[in-house]
């Protein structure tokens, strides 16, 4: 109960402080939406010359990205700013985290949230709910919990997709540019369907790494499609289990990066 209020209190004050130039917050609020649009409007336009790809029409894709952009948002806001982890090794101020009587990962998420981000999230929604009603869902008890649940798996899995690739600053500083390439690149990956990709580049990143179970297999289970690339039914239904997966192997590797830190320039 007392880590709570410890949490609560940091978060509390770092919105306090966002408060204070509301201006500037709002218009960074507004900004920031650009990139969950572009994301929205790349998949409207590769659609614009032609009726289908893949055998999915636009209304089928837009059920896709926004499931998966509704994901990565929520993660963003909850868990992105880990990314900033490197930062920390690199100028010390880790060492300070570490000292307090507090959980180093959430102390970390609760330094910085970004709160900016968040418009993103209510975008994402939004083009959620416009798709679910342009396509003809034949809803079933199933469904109405896909729906519910794969945002939230989403969170979870790009949550540890973050949490993984930021655990690589305590072996190597720089890593920035290869954590980007599996969460941003992740996010743009799992905004498409699964057969427009092809050969290893698929089978690595849909399903060895798990991306497909982000959106493109619960889509396929709330559209009532079979899969073109030949996997079951009931494989859109795993999303909660790769993204608890997923999370399991984070935890592991963020406890084994804290447990060989040895301060700056280890």
């Amino acid at each position: 109960m007392g880590e709570a209020r410890a949490y609560a209190a940091l978060i509390g004050g770092q919105f306090r402080s966002l408060m204070s130039y509301r201006l500037s917050f709002t218009l960074e609020m507004l900004s920031n939406i650009g990139t969950t649009a572009l994301d929205i409007v790349a998949v409207v336009v590769l659609f614009s010359t032609t009726r289908s790809v893949s055998g999915f029409t636009l209304t089928e894709a837009l059920l896709i990205v926004s499931l998966s952009s509704l994901g990565f948002a929520l993660a963003d806001v909850v868990v992105g700013n880990v990314d900033h982890l490197r930062v920390y090794v690199r100028t010390g101020l880790l060492d300070v985290v570490l000292v307090r009587p507090l959980g180093t990962l959430g102390q970390l998420l609760s330094m910085d949230l970004p709160f900016r981000k968040a418009l993103r999230g209510l975008l994402s929604l939004v083009v959620l709910v416009v798709a679910v009603r342009l396509n003809d869902i034949d809803w079933t008890p199933g469904r109405v919990v896909v729906l519910i649940v794969t945002p939230i798996a989403g969170l979870v899995f790009f949550g540890a997709i973050f949490v993984l690739t930021a655990s690589l600053a305590f072996w190597w500083v720089d890593s920035g540019e290869i954590g980007a390439s599996f969460t941003y690149g992740g996010r743009d990956f799992t905004s498409y369907p699964m057969p427009v990709f092809a050969g290893w580049f698929r089978a690595v990143f849909a399903y060895a790494l798990g991306f497909a179970f982000v959106s493109y297999q619960p889509a396929l289970v709330l559209l009532g499609r079979d899969d073109p690339l030949g996997l079951p039914t009931w494989a859109g239904y795993l999303s909660p289990v790769v993204a608890l997966v997923a999370a399991a192997v984070a935890a592991v590797v963020w406890r084994a990066g804290v447990r060989q830190y040895r301060s700056t320039g280890s």
